[in-house]
This record gives structure tokens, sequence and C-alpha cells, in this order.
């Protein structure tokens, strides 16, 4: 019989690194196909390893815990989130979750959330966690007062502000992320990663690693000759790339 496959994402690498070390001990034949330290990285491990069950930390920089979520279960999946919030863990396992681990994590726990795993893997009525994933998503989004309003940008000599109603995508370059309106362009310092925690998700897509763009700016999605997804902008030239971990968003637009 072939080993259960699995991914582990965390971004904190203290907290990875224990993860591994404690799923080696409660479950020595599981086969760990990935080990991420971000969104990004997982959702692309996600679509070339198909793991049977996900360890996700809900909160990463970029993409989410549950955006990954999103796709591991659509392939049949099952997830246990690690969370170091309390609030959410109990909903998702109420739920019906494969199970949750409170940050930090304890050896006694885990092998619960093993157990329960191996129970579920064994159970072909899995439970359907689409709806508890869009209901932590909608209790992790910015609200009111913690969105970001207006972005002070570096235009040449000056100091601008940009009202964010006005950003058509934010782009990272080096150091800097750009700025691009449908008139103007500035630059930045705030790495992509504190965007993403001050922006509406239904407005802006992350479409890349590097690349944050409005939804309502899209113009067209192509294929290049090489197979690689590209984004064009109403009314700009730029043609912006759209790496495969992002490219569901477009299925069926």
């Amino acid at each position: 019989m072939n080993p259960v496959t699995a991914l582990i994402a965390e971004d904190e690498a203290p907290q990875r690194r224990a993860l591994q070390q404690q799923l080696r001990a409660a479950w020595p034949e599981l086969d760990v196909v990935a080990v991420c330290e971000d969104g990004v990285s997982a959702l692309e491990a996600v679509a070339e390893h198909r793991p049977q069950v996900a360890f996700l930390d809900i909160r990463m920089p970029g993409v989410s815990g549950l955006d990954v979520a999103r796709q591991v279960v659509a392939q049949g999946g099952l997830v246990v989130f690690t969370t170091a919030y309390e609030d959410y863990a109990i909903r998702a396992f109420e739920a019906g979750a494969a199970d949750y681990l409170l940050k930090p994590v304890q050896d006694a726990r885990l092998e619960q959330a093993v157990a329960r795993v191996r129970e579920r893997l064994a159970d072909t009525r899995a439970p359907d966690l689409r709806t508890l994933i869009d209901d932590l998503e909608a209790r992790l989004r910015p609200q009111g007062d913690r969105l970001i309003r207006w972005i002070t940008a570096s235009v040449g000599d000056s100091v601008r502000m940009i009202a964010i109603d006005d950003v058509l995508f934010f782009q990272a370059q080096d150091k800097y992320v750009r700025v691009v309106t449908a008139v103007d362009e500035a630059i930045i310092r705030m790495p992509l990663k504190e965007l993403l925690g001050g922006l509406d998700p239904d407005v802006f897509w992350q479409v890349h690693r590097g690349v944050l763009v409005r939804v309502q700016a899209i113009d067209r999605v192509r294929k290049d000759e090489l197979g690689r997804y590209q984004l064009s902008v109403k009314g700009r030239n730029d043609v912006l790339p759209v790496s495969g971990a992002f490219q569901q968003r477009f299925r069926g637009m």
C-alpha cells in the first residue's frame, strides 16, 4: 500500500521545522512531498504533487492557507489548519475540517490530529470544506479602517498621494514596488505582502508572486508561444505575468 502523501505550509521557519519533526514521530510512514514557506510555493506544490493531506497555516504572506486549502479540497485532499487564533480553529473543527492545531503545536494534540486524519482517509463521506473556507476568509478579510485608502509614493524628486481607487496594479521590482494608475506611476518601498494585508481581496488579485492587479482593470489573459500566461491591463501597454499558481483564477471567465 502506498504511503499517504502530505504537504506542509508554514511561513515561520522554526515552526515549520518543528512540525516536520513532530510529524516524523507521530506518523513515520507519512510521505511529506513538499515543505513550503509561503502560499505561492504551496499552491505550486499542490498542483504538482496533489497531496492527500495538507498541514496549512491559515495566515501566510502573499497567498493565505485558505487559498491553498481550496485547491487541496478541489483535488480531493484533506486539510489540517495550523493557527494561533483559537476562534478560527474551533470553528474549523466544528465545521468538519480534518482537524486543527493551535500553535505552538503540542505532540499529544498532533497525535490526535493524525488519528483523525487517518479515519477520514478511510471514510469516503468526506465533508465539504468550501463553506468553512469561505467563512474563515470573510473573518480574515480587512475591515473598514484596516483597508489602505491612500498610497504615499515617490514620483521623481517629489512625493505624492495616490488614492487606492486610482491604482490599476502593483508590481514588485527589486527592493521597490511600482504603483501604476491610468495616467501615471510611482515607486513605494512597502513590500507586496504588507500591501496584501490592507487590500480588499475582491478588488485586487494576486496573479504572480510579484504582481497585484485590480480585477476591474484586467483586459484579457493570453498564453504566449511557450504556454505562459500573460495579462494585459485596460488603457495600458504593460504585459504582466500570471504564474501557474494563480491561473485557476481565470478558468471559466
